[in-house]
């Protein structure tokens, strides 16, 4: 048994405008969730305290739901409340991911799934940026974009093919006729992530490499590439509510984002975040070697003429040197409910 949550509100404290108002609700929570009258368990409302002309429950048996429990009850008045707000919570006997549905005025109760949602999360390597940004995507039900895979599949286009990813002008002619794709499989991946594409070929863990990561930095420093990755984030993020992570998102990528962050760490506490990743993938690489890749990426990313790491003027700067990744969600997640 799952919860689908939902609200609408009306325009007056009228029966026929509750009757029209929670018909609406009902038949659109119904639709977008599959469900059969036999799903639906238990409708249970709230309704703001300025709404007494009718129960809405009542209106529900009236639309036709009359084949499970129905309830209402009456809000206590709260200061700065939506007005004539109708609450809805149904229990049903469902197996996929329950989807919300907020109407009219109660859009901006949830903002974060009524309305196209972008968040764009910088910081430089080893920030723990790809970590929270797919935990804060899970926990919102956003796509996660994982803006640097795409610039690593640019880099190993190129090792694949002996070029220098220092060399413009020769990556410029391998990544022309190069396609790199990303698309999003709910089975394979949780809360939204991506597979990466090169080609036509899942290179998703090809590209986790020290290597590809020193050479993914060199490469999108290139104006030739970072347009053509930009275009393709663009086009996914005009599209879909999603969180982007990456070291221009905010600046570059996406200027005008509902919300930006900036995560940072001292460059120890990145480099040992690192090391242990790396060994959890089998790579044994010394601290030492790891901590100088750091200082040097982020060197790199700094200082390039095309889009380099900076933080944005709005976004907010969050240290996470003393915070594990779900703290680091939490805290972002909470500073987002705040703002919507």
């Amino acid at each position: 048994m799952k919860a689908i949550r939902g609200a609408t509100t009306i325009l007056k404290d009228s029966g026929d405008e509750i009757k029209a108002g929670v018909k609406e609700l009902l038949e659109k929570i119904k639709t977008v969730n599959n469900l059969s009258d036999e799903n639906i368990i238990c409708i249970m409302f709230s309704n703001t305290s300025d709404i007494r002309s009718y129960y809405p429950a009542k209106a529900a048996r009236e639309a036709g739901f009359f084949n499970c429990a129905l309830f209402s009850s009456l809000e206590p008045e709260i200061d700065g409340a939506l007005k004539l707000c109708i609450r809805v919570m149904v229990l049903a006997e469902i197996d996929n991911e329950p989807k919300q549905v907020y109407l009219n005025g109660a859009e901006n109760l949830r903002k974060d799934i009524s309305k196209r949602l972008n968040i764009a999360i910088d910081g430089p390597a080893g920030s723990g940026k790809s970590t929270v940004s797919k935990i804060i995507a899970a926990k919102l039900n956003l796509l996660y974009l994982d803006t640097g895979a795409m610039y690593r599949a640019c880099a190993l286009a190129c090792i694949r093919s002996n070029v220098d990813c220092s060399n413009e002008e020769k990556v410029k002619n391998i990544l022309k006729d190069v396609e790199i794709d990303v698309k999003y499989d709910a089975v394979r991946n949780v809360g939204g992530a991506q597979i990466t594409y090169l080609n036509g070929e899942d290179v998703s863990d090809k590209i986790r490499t020290p290597e590809i990561s020193m050479q993914a930095s060199i490469v999108s420093a290139h104006e030739f590439v970072r347009v053509k990755m930009v275009e393709i984030q663009r086009r996914i993020a005009a599209n879909n509510s999603c969180v982007l992570d990456g070291r221009d998102i905010g600046t570059n990528v996406l200027p005008d984002a509902d919300f930006k962050f900036y995560l940072n760490a001292s460059d120890k506490v990145r480099a040992e975040r690192r090391t242990a990743e790396n060994r959890a993938k089998g790579i044994n690489q010394p601290f030492d070697e790891v901590l100088d890749e750091i200082k040097r990426r982020d060197k790199q990313d700094k200082t390039r003429k095309i889009a380099p790491l900076i933080k944005a003027e709005n976004a907010i700067e969050v240290d996470t040197g003393s915070m594990n990744a779900d703290e680091v969600a939490s805290y972002i997640l909470m500073l987002i409910q705040k703002g919507i």
